[in-house]
């Protein structure tokens, strides 16, 4: 194995998600971030369909999908103690790129794989990051799954949804390890 497969496989045996409280400025610059999308764009992606597209959330627009965020929360009755956390996530962030699933419904290919497959560029997206040393963390919430925000909020049509908000900047803290599953127990081999 040659030393840059060593590097990569070390990178992903120790890589850890940074907690979007202490993802701070500064971010990626343009040139910096197009990079890290056209890595995380490199997923896996049966028929070539792209069934994803990116939006980038820059600070200026925090406030305004924080203000919507409240305002459908309150229509949706959401606890205030999980409305205020759920708006802390747009209230405090700097950079948020939106990976928005759009699958093709006409294509061949399965809804499930295109799925499946905004799902690998969300996970891509949050491992360039990292590995162009910056912090960043995938999360969702209520908002990602709902279509109301989606639409106000993003501009998503009823056919797009929120795959993840993938949160990047500079990390201020390296957040110890968590618990890892033990491999042997959730690992059946088949050898005949």
């Amino acid at each position: 194995m040659s030393d840059n497969s060593n590097q990569a496989l070390d990178f992903l045996l120790t890589r850890r998600s940074r907690p979007f409280l202490v993802l701070k400025e500064p971010v990626p610059d343009k040139k910096e971030l197009n990079t890290i999308l056209t890595a995380a764009a490199r997923s896996p992606d049966h028929g070539k369909l792209e069934p994803w597209r990116f939006i980038v959330l820059e600070k200026p627009a925090m406030p305004r999908l924080a203000r919507i965020l409240q305002e459908r929360g309150e229509q949706l009755g959401k606890a205030p103690s999980l409305l205020a956390k759920a708006c802390e996530v747009f209230e405090i962030a700097n950079l948020i790129v939106v990976v928005v699933s759009k699958p093709n419904r006409e294509a061949k290919i399965p809804l499930i794989e295109q799925t499946l497959s905004a799902g690998a560029v969300c996970l891509s997206l949050l491992n360039a990051s990292l590995a162009a040393g910056w912090g960043a963390n995938w999360l969702t919430g209520f908002g990602a799954h709902d279509e109301e925000f989606r639409s106000r909020a993003l501009g998503l049509s009823t056919d797009e949804y929120v795959a993840g908000f993938i949160h990047i900047g500079t990390s201020t803290t390296i957040p110890p390890d968590r618990p890892r599953p033990d491999i042997d127990t959730i690992t059946t081999w088949v050898n005949e």
